[in-house]
C-alpha cells in the first residue's frame, strides 16, 4: 500500500507543484514564501484527496482518484495578480474568489450533475486544449530564466539546460516502462537540477533555510478578499473543472468496473468543490481530479481507493515539512522551463485527444473549436488585445480559458441544441458548401 500510494504522488507531484510555482512567481514571492505556498498545495491537496476517496456523508466519490491544484486556475489567477493595483493583495483576492466559486459549486453539484451533457467532448476539448495552450508561454519563460531584467535572460546556458532537460524526460518515457517512467518528468528535474549545478544556476539556499517541521499557517498571506470580476472569472474555472471532474468520474468508473452514476458523480463533485473552498484557509488553491492518476491505475490494475488515501497522507506529510516542500524551490527555472514543455503540452494534448471523440465530421462542432479557440488565445497572441476595457473586465477578458470557455458552451447551445433540423448534415470543412435552401413557397 505504501509504495503504490507513493506511486500515485509521484506521477502527480510535478503536477501539484507547478500552479503555486507560476502564481507565486506572478506576485512576486520570495523563496521562503514560495516555499510555503508550494507546501501549502501539497497539504491541501492531500486533505482534498481524503475527501474524494474517504469520503462522509454524501460527500465523495468513494474512487481511487488523487486530487490537486488543477491547471484550469493558472491563467486565470496571473491574469488577477496582473490586475491587481498592490501586488501584496493578489493572493487574498484569489482565495476570496475560489471560496466563493467553491461554495456555490458545492451547492450546485447536485444540478450539475444532470446538466452535464450541456459539456460534451466538443467544448470540454476545446477548454482543456486552451488550457494547455494557455500555459505553454509560461514554460518557455521559465526555460529563459527567472529574472527578465537580468543579463543571462534567454542566454544560450539557459536554454541549452531547459533543452536538456527536455531531451532527458523524452528519453525516459521513450526507454523506459512501468514506475520510472511514469516519473520520468520528476526524474528528469532531477537530472537537469544536477547538471545546472556546475552552471551555477542551483540555488540551495531556500533549503537550507527551511524548517524540518511546519504548518501552513492559516491566511498566511492576508485575510481573503472578494472582487466581483475574480469571483466570475474563478466561477468559469469551477465550471470547467466540475465538467473534467465529471469526465474523470466516468472514465474511473469504467475502469475500475463501478460506473459512476448521477449520484457517485454529485458526491464527487461536493468533495472536489468542498476542498476547493476549504483551501484558500490554508493558502491553497482549486482542487481537481488528476486525470494522469487514473492512467496509473488503469495501468497498475490497483484498484483500491484505501491505496489513493494513503498517497493523500503522503501529500500532507509532505506538506508539513518545509523542507521537502523546499526542495521545488531548488529546481532552476530553466529546467522547470524542460520539463513544462512536456507537462503542458501534455494537457494540451489531452484536449486534442477528446476533440478527436467529439464529432468533427460535423461543420457545426468544427466551428465551435474554431471560434473557441480563436477567441481563447487571443490573450496570448495579442496581450493587449482589450487594453480599452476596465481593469475589472479584463480579468476575465485576459484569460483565454475562461472566454473561451464561455463561446464554446453558447456556442454548443446555439448550434447543437437550439434548432437540430440541419444537425445531421456532416460537413468536413467549416467552408465547404451546405445544403442549399429550400426555395420559398
Amino acid at each position: 500500500m505504501a509504495t503504490s500510494g507513493l506511486q500515485h504522488v509521484a506521477a502527480m507531484y510535478a503536477g501539484v507543484v507547478a500552479p503555486p510555482l507560476i502564481v507565486g512567481a506572478a506576485a512576486g514571492l520570495s523563496g521562503t514564501d514560495l516555499t510555503f505556498l508550494t507546501g501549502a498545495c501539497l497539504f491541501t491537496a492531500g486533505l482534498a484527496t481524503f475527501l474524494q476517496t474517504l469520503g462522509f456523508w454524501k460527500i465523495g466519490a468513494r474512487l481511487p482518484f488523487v486530487n490537486g491544484v488543477t491547471f484550469a486556475g493558472v491563467a486565470p489567477m496571473t491574469a488577477i495578480i496582473a490586475s491587481a493595483k498592490d501586488k501584496s493583495d493578489a493572493l487574498p483576492m484569489i482565495f476570496g474568489a475560489v471560496m466563493v466559486a467553491g461554495l456555490l459549486g458545492f451547492l450546485a453539484a447536485p444540478v450539475f450533475c444532470k446538466a452535464v451533457r450541456f459539456f460534451p467532448p466538443v467544448v470540454t476539448g476545446t477548454v482543456i486544449t486552451l488550457i494547455g495552450v494557455s500555459l505553454l508561454p509560461v514554460a518557455f519563460g521559465w526555460a529563459q530564466g527567472p529574472d527578465p531584467s537580468a543579463h543571462d535572460y534567454g542566454s544560450t546556458t539557459n536554454l541549452t539546460l531547459a533543452g536538456i532537460t527536455l531531451l532527458i524526460v523524452l528519453l525516459l518515457r521513450r526507454f523506459t516502462r512501468g514506475f520510472v517512467k511514469q516519473i520520468a518528468v520528476l526524474l528528469g528535474l532531477i537530472a537537469g537540477t544536477l547538471i545546472a549545478i556546475p552552471f551555477g544556476a542551483t540555488d540551495f539556499s531556500p533549503v537550507a533555510s527551511a524548517d524540518l517541521i511546519g504548518f501552513p499557517t492559516p491566511f498566511h498571506f492576508g485575510a481573503p478578499q472578494f472582487h466581483i470580476a475574480a469571483i466570475l472569472s474563478m466561477c468559469v474555472v469551477m465550471v470547467v473543472s466540475m465538467t473534467e471532474s465529471t469526465a474523470d468520474m466516468l472514465a474511473l468508473g469504467e475502469i475500475v468496473e463501478r460506473p459512476s452514476d448521477e449520484r457517485t458523480i454529485a458526491a464527487g463533485l461536493r468533495a472536489d468543490t468542498l476542498g476547493s473552498a476549504l483551501s484558500p484557509f490554508f493558502n491553497g488553491f482549486m482542487c481537481s481530479a488528476f486525470a494522469q492518476n487514473i492512467g496509473l491505475v488503469a495501468m497498475t490494475r490497483i484498484r483500491s481507493r484505501f491505496v489513493v488515501a494513503f498517497g493523500g497522507g503522503f501529500l500532507v506529510l509532505m506538506g508539513l515539512c518545509p523542507a521537502a516542500a523546499s526542495l521545488i524551490a531548488v529546481v532552476p527555472r530553466p529546467v522547470l522551463g524542460g520539463a513544462g514543455v512536456v507537462l503542458f503540452g501534455s494537457v494540451a494534448a489531452s484536449g486534442i485527444q477528446t476533440l478527436v471523440r467529439a464529432g468533427l465530421d460535423k461543420d457545426n462542432n468544427v466551428l465551435i473549436v474554431a471560434v473557441s479557440l480563436a477567441i481563447g488565445i487571443v490573450p496570448i497572441t495579442a496581450p493587449d488585445f482589450y487594453h480599452a476595457f476596465p481593469d475589472t473586465a479584463r480579468i476575465v477578458l485576459d484569460s483565454g480559458i475562461s472566454t473561451g470557455c464561455v463561446t464554446a458552451v453558447l456556442l454548443n447551445l446555439v448550434f447543437n441544441h437550439l434548432g437540430r433540423d440541419r444537425d445531421a448534415q456532416d460537413v468536413t470543412h467549416p467552408m465547404e458548401a451546405g445544403e442549399e435552401l429550400a426555395p420559398v413557397q
